[in-house]
């Protein structure tokens, strides 16, 4: 039987050691980035790694390979995304399945900046011309 369990620091480790993969902030939340696009975040009191995927047959055939490490919840239904239970995930399987995520998101184009908030008033009412 293969040993299961990655640790948070081992995760994150690994993660970073990918060639231009930062630690920022996606929609509020301390993730992965990659050329400014999310790869990962960790949830659940830092169990569970989401890890952003090409494709959502790519988490089937994930979920169908080991059902204890990868999931899913209604909020990823329609999102390319899996969430693997560190505690459960092969350390092989897992440095395999971030690989892959790494160079599906190293081929996409790099995120545009996003503008900054608007402060002040709004423009109540003014016609434009």
């Amino acid at each position: 039987m293969k040993q299961r369990g990655v640790s948070v620091t081992n995760a994150r480790r690994l993660l970073l050691g990918l060639p231009n993969v930062v630690e920022g902030r996606s929609y509020g939340m301390p993730s992965f980035l990659l050329n400014g696009r999310f790869l990962a975040r960790f949830r659940d009191d830092d169990t569970v790694l989401v890890l952003q995927l090409a494709t959502i047959g790519e988490r089937e055939v994930l979920m169908e390979l080991d059902p204890r490490a990868f999931f899913f919840t209604e909020h990823y239904r329609n999102y390319p995304a899996v969430l693997i239970r560190l505690a459960e995930v092969v350390p092989p399987l897992l440095t395999d399945v971030v690989t892959e995520a790494w160079r599906h998101v190293s081929a996409l184009p790099p995120a545009r900046p996003r503008k900054p908030p608007k402060t002040g008033t709004k423009d109540r009412g003014r016609a434009r011309s």
